[in-house]
């Protein structure tokens, strides 16, 4: 089913003005009361405070092929050598049902088959070589939704739905389980919960000590590194929390250096790393190009050479020892781009 049929399906205007709405409710709920200046321009809120961080010298950033459709708050996971960039925010402010792959070796996108559901601010990851499309947004709100792609027949199966509805959330895959961690349903949520696809369930999980959204996750030594993300009075926060699944317990680490919202991560190397993000009231664009890594051997951050292209609304997908991040948005709220770039740490 595509982004304008099944019940209930609206026009491409009244997409467009629903998208439009929940983007601009979300932002106002999280940026809590806004100032304008002359320009009309809403003031952000101060970014958090920053804590010292060495710079760091090394890794590579490479230019690949773009997105054929520019999105962004999309899914993006990997499977072996394959990106896929999943639904998505189009420039319209529609959601979108497009799924593309991307291959690695030949640097090219194909279309593959679209999603069942047009959504946006979903969360991707792959289990047992199954990609996986959880929560986000459709016309209508947070959805509870799990999508599986079959990549050798093409096809999408719903699976069970969420405990709890959801989107602007993260998602990461440890001991055989997929986690949906965090994100937003009018409000920004500490929700956790474990998705078993042997039993086709899921199973609520201690809740995380910090509600937010607009955040993101790695797994590095058996354990999940949930970083940044926003709630309902601050854009930019620099909160790391690591959840133990033997012990069921969340603890704070060292925050971010730069606290930031709409980012994305991966874990490399032991290592992980966190990429752009918005709110940044030093930017015209309003969105950061840092990147900086955590290493939880050391409890410690650095900083690393900065995006070519600053963006947020980003997920990140690794293939060897390369962090793969396409599409986004170029500005605060919308401003969407198919830009396709790496980074390789050195």
């Amino acid at each position: 089913m595509g982004a304008g049929e099944g019940r209930g399906a609206a026009s491409p205007r009244r997409r467009s003005e629903s998208a439009r709405l929940i983007c601009l409710l979300l932002t106002s709920a999280f940026l809590g009361a806004l100032a304008c200046g002359p320009s009309g321009v809403a003031a952000l809120p101060a970014p958090a405070p920053a804590t010292n961080a060495p710079p760091a010298q090394g890794g590579t950033w490479i230019t690949l092929a773009p997105l054929e459709e520019p999105r962004q708050e999309l899914g993006v996971t990997a499977r072996e050598a394959t990106v896929y960039a999943l639904a998505g925010f189009l420039p319209d402010g529609s959601p979108s049902a497009t799924a593309e792959a991307y291959d690695v070796a030949g640097d090219r996108w194909r279309r593959i088959a679209s999603v069942p559901q047009a959504l946006h601010h979903p969360a991707a990851a792959t289990l047992d070589g199954t990609v996986y499309l959880i929560g986000g947004y459709d016309d209508r709100g947070a959805v509870d939704s799990l999508w599986a792609y079959d990549a050798a027949a093409d096809r999408w199966q719903r699976r069970a739905a969420m405990p709890t509805a959801r989107g602007a959330l993260t998602a990461v895959v440890l001991d055989g389980r997929l986690y949906a961690i965090g994100g937003d349903r009018g409000r920004s949520v500490r929700d956790v919960a474990a998705y078993d696809p042997a039993a086709d369930a899921w199973e609520t999980l201690p809740p995380m000590q910090h509600a937010r959204d607009h955040l993101a996750a790695a797994v590095v030594n058996g354990r999940i590194y949930v970083a940044g993300g926003r709630d309902g009075r601050d854009f930019t926060m620099n909160v790391l929390e690591e959840y133990d699944p033997a012990s069921r317990a969340w603890t704070d680490r060292a925050a971010m250096p730069t606290g930031r919202s709409g980012v994305a991560a991966a874990a490399v190397g032991g290592r992980v790393y966190v990429f752009g993000g918005e709110g940044n009231r030093d930017s015209p664009q309003g969105i950061f190009d840092a990147v900086e890594a955590y290493d939880p051997a050391q409890d410690a951050w650095t900083r690393l050479p900065p995006m070519p292209t600053p963006r947020h609304g980003i997920n990140a997908a690794v293939v060897g020892n390369r962090i793969y991040l396409p599409g986004g948005a170029t500005v605060e709220g919308f401003g969407t781009t198919g830009v396709n770039e790496a980074y390789e740490p050195s």
